[in-house]
């Protein structure tokens, strides 16, 4: 019995190997027909992004969501203003469209603190949509965007 799964053991090594040679020396071929995905054109971007005052209402709600939920704090951004655009594609045409955005934020601890966002063309939930990515300088608290929020402006 020991000697026949000793022979079992072998041959499957055997034979794997064996396989493993015919596929190493086997050419390439090229795609077929439904292999070349010719019904994906690839990104068209426009550059339409909403101005900079159209993403105010969705970075005071994440804040407030991210405050509630990850930090279990009760701060909310309770108004902001001299909101401004800062650049808009700052890279290449090839890149995905941003339009880079700060503020003032007044935060419901009494302080007023610097907010840096930025829209980005299809950058929603499963590229539908805008997306918006923001940070409130002096409470990244897990420091996602670095010191003072430097990696969230171009």
């Amino acid at each position: 019995m020991r000697d026949l799964s000793l022979s079992f053991k072998t041959l499957g090594a055997a034979c794997g190997a064996l396989l493993g040679v015919v596929v190493a020396t086997a050419p390439a071929r090229a795609a077929n027909p439904l292999e070349l995905n010719f019904w994906l054109s690839g990104p068209k971007y426009d550059g339409r992004v909403a101005p900079c005052e159209a993403a105010v209402s969705t970075v005071v709600h994440d804040f407030e969501e991210k405050e509630r939920t990850f930090w279990n704090s009760s701060l909310t951004i309770t108004g902001m203003s001299n909101v401004h655009e800062i650049a808009f594609r700052p890279w290449q045409s090839d890149n995905i469209p941003r339009r880079y955005c700060t503020g003032t934020a007044m935060v419901s601890d009494g302080k007023v603190r610097t907010v840096n966002f930025s829209i980005i063309e299809d950058g929603g939930f499963a590229g539908y949509d805008q997306g918006v990515e923001f940070c409130v300088v002096g409470l990244d608290r897990n420091w996602a965007y670095g010191p003072g929020c430097r990696s969230a402006k171009p």
